[in-house]
């Protein structure tokens, strides 16, 4: 379950921009990131996040796309939250894994601000206050 509202982060410089603002807030990587950046690279961001705002109130989510073997690596690495495609005929088998460490395996992705788009970071606040429907992705 994610509690916080989500924003896709695509670097470091989102994830700062995201923290700075001092909501609580869920990171969210790129669709399909754990294939194309890794899980490494996911758990070093969020790393970086922690060291440099270590008050800051946030939960983080990789998303797997359909590749089960990227998620079971992430979860193999400390990662509690994955979203993966429900389709993947390996699903069950990943959803078993994460419960037994404690982790969440998401069907879907949760309504979020991807930060990429155009006019997000002028309507990141009100987002994150909860004041804001309408993500842009």
């Amino acid at each position: 379950m994610i509690v916080h509202p989500a924003v896709v982060v695509h670097g470091l410089d989102h994830v700062r921009a995201a923290l700075r603002q001092g909501w609580p807030v869920t990171l969210l990587s790129a669709p399909g990131a754990a294939g194309f950046a890794g899980c490494l690279w996911w758990r070093g961001l969020i790393g970086q996040a922690r060291s440099e705002f270590p008050a800051a109130v946030l939960d983080e989510v990789l998303d797997c796309g359909d590749a089960p073997g990227h998620a079971m690596a992430a979860l193999r690495i400390g990662q509690l939250r994955l979203v993966l495609d429900p389709a993947c005929p390996a699903f069950p088998a990943v959803t078993a894994a994460a419960a037994t460490l404690g982790a969440m395996v998401l069907r879907s992705r949760p309504p979020a601000l991807d930060l990429a788009h155009s006019g997000a970071a002028r309507r990141l606040e009100s987002w994150l206050r909860g004041d804001s429907t309408d993500p842009l992705g």
